[in-house]
């Protein structure tokens, strides 16, 4: 974790969860000596910086597509 993510304020916020993952975090945090609310905040930040790292992928795949939309017959040529 970031000196940055250590150092933010925190907020408090209420929400649900199902009762199998409450229980493997409890069990977790427990495990590791460390607080529910650190494993939540590390868990959310890495997934928030995949879906970052997944709009990068998604803007390849689409500059595929369009590559293989307007040049689909010269590749096509090319494999033979």
């Amino acid at each position: 974790m970031t000196q940055a993510a250590t150092a933010s304020p925190k907020v408090k916020f209420a929400t649900q969860m199902s009762e199998d993952v409450l229980t493997l975090l409890r069990e977790t945090a427990k495990q590791e000596g460390r607080q529910i609310q650190s494993i939540l905040d590390e868990a959310l930040r890495e997934y928030f910086e995949a879906r970052q790292q997944n709009k990068a992928r998604r803007h390849v795949v689409s500059a595929l597509q369009a590559s293989m939309a307007e040049f689909d017959s010269l590749y096509d040529e090319l494999s033979k």
